[in-house]
């Protein structure tokens, strides 16, 4: 069956093919952006080199060279290379050709490579179809997927592979992709020119896709005529907003969430906002990044500042019945606040303290003197001196259990609230 490593062969097709497909890197030296996956004496370039591949999994961000680095090595390896779609294929497909790989191997001494494209879409029956053929190499397998294989591809056929990340494309590298495709007669062969806004406009908005990047550039010199230079306004017209990579259920997350929490426990409120506008722009449930303000206003704020988490509430409150695109006004006034407050994690420091020690300590008794008085025999318990009665509602006895001391648990810092309530020890 064609598939997109067959189809470069037909010059027909490959003519009509998209410009990202025909600027396709044919040698490893072509690829660019992965030094560390594809650079001398990397495993990977000396075992395409060698043609000894092993089963891996090519795991990254979309536009960062795992199909490219595919059809490389179904350019220069000499076992067959056969292709099976995760979005149409079925187990009765592999099966098909695991029988394939099977009788090759037996009849013709050949290895067979089985590349699957998003390979964390096949079912977890369709990747156990592949565990014996994998485990006893009648196929190597090449797997491609923007999702993180250990949470989405199955354990098996994890421990049988070479994980292989990509990472984003640098802006650097995007110009170098771009200025190729205007060049090469494999895509826009000097037909057009660029100004320099315009090719740091594709760059910027690539946002480190080179497949995004390629395929601004083709739209961008489809609104202007050979000979023409393309322009800022034709890069604006061909991709009107930037798409930054945002998967809701994946890394990106994950990794966009943590920065968020990092920048406004560090008191950036720049680069909180920045992360804030990261999420709002891909989508995220505002009630998701109110719950963890709601959490930041407690666990690093905290009594250093006891009105941020009133504010946490109220910006949680309003991302429930507000909803976007107004809570976002909301949301950011949260997050700058939580930036800009002084910081504690005493009391989530405490509670952690007290709980280990609940679980890991011995038993301990409640002092006589706070037990509950509705009992018969409670008048032998000791007198409590309620605090009431006593200046600043205050009176030195025990609370804690015997075998504890005050300041075991709770440690206030010298900021904000904190050190105006507790200058020099708890309780004073």
């Amino acid at each position: 069956m064609d598939t997109l490593f067959s189809e470069v062969g037909n010059e027909t097709r490959f003519a009509a093919a998209p410009l990202a497909v025909r600027m396709r890197p044919r040698t490893l030296n072509e690829i660019v952006g992965q030094e560390e996956i594809v650079g001398p004496n990397t495993w990977l370039r000396r075992a395409i080199a060698n043609d000894t591949l092993s089963s891996v999994i090519l795991f990254g961000p979309a536009g960062t060279g795992k199909t490219s680095i595919a059809h490389v090595i179904a350019n220069t390896t000499n076992a067959a290379f056969v292709e099976v779609s995760a979005v149409s294929g079925t187990v009765a497909d592999l099966r098909r050709e695991i029988k394939a790989a099977e009788d090759r191997l037996t009849m013709q001494q050949r290895r067979t490579i089985l590349f699957i494209d998003e390979i964390h879409r096949f079912s977890r029956s369709q990747q156990d179809a592949l565990l014996h053929a994998v485990e006893d190499r009648v196929v190597i397998l090449i797997g491609a997927t923007t999702e993180n294989p250990f949470f989405e591809v199955n354990s098996a056929l994890i421990s049988r592979s070479r994980i292989v990340e990509l990472k984003p494309i640098g802006n650097h590298e995007i110009r170098m992709l771009v200025k190729r495709a205007l060049e090469d007669e494999r895509g826009l062969n000097n037909e057009y020119s660029i100004s320099e806004d315009a090719l740091n406009a594709i760059v910027i908005t690539a946002g480190g896709d080179a497949r995004m990047a390629l395929t601004t550039l083709e739209l961008a010199s489809a609104l202007v005529k050979p000979g023409e230079q393309i322009g800022t306004e034709q890069v604006s017209e061909a991709t009107p907003h930037r798409q930054l990579p945002y998967d809701k259920d994946g890394d990106t997350h994950y990794d966009v969430i943590s920065a968020f929490i990092k920048s406004m426990r560090g008191g950036d409120p720049d680069a909180a906002v920045y992360w804030l506008a990261r999420m709002i722009e891909g989508g995220e449930d505002p009630r998701f990044i109110a719950r963890r303000i709601f959490i930041l206003a407690s666990e690093d704020v905290g009594l250093a500042d006891p009105r941020a988490i009133t504010i946490a509430a109220a910006a949680f409150k309003a991302a429930e019945s507000i909803g976007y695109p107004e809570c976002r006004i909301n949301l950011a006034e949260a997050a700058i606040y939580m930036a800009l407050a002084p910081k504690s994690n005493a009391a989530y420091m405490a509670i952690d303290a007290a709980l280990r020690e609940v679980r890991e300590g011995p038993a301990r008794s409640v002092p006589n003197h706070l037990r509950d008085r509705h009992r018969p025999g409670s008048e032998a318990y000791g007198k409590y001196l309620y605090p009431h009665d006593y200046p600043g509602a205050w009176v030195d006895q025990q609370y804690l259990p015997d075998g504890l001391e005050r300041g075991c648990f709770y440690k206030p810092t010298q900021y904000g609230w904190e050190k105006l309530r507790f200058p020099d020890k708890p309780g004073s």
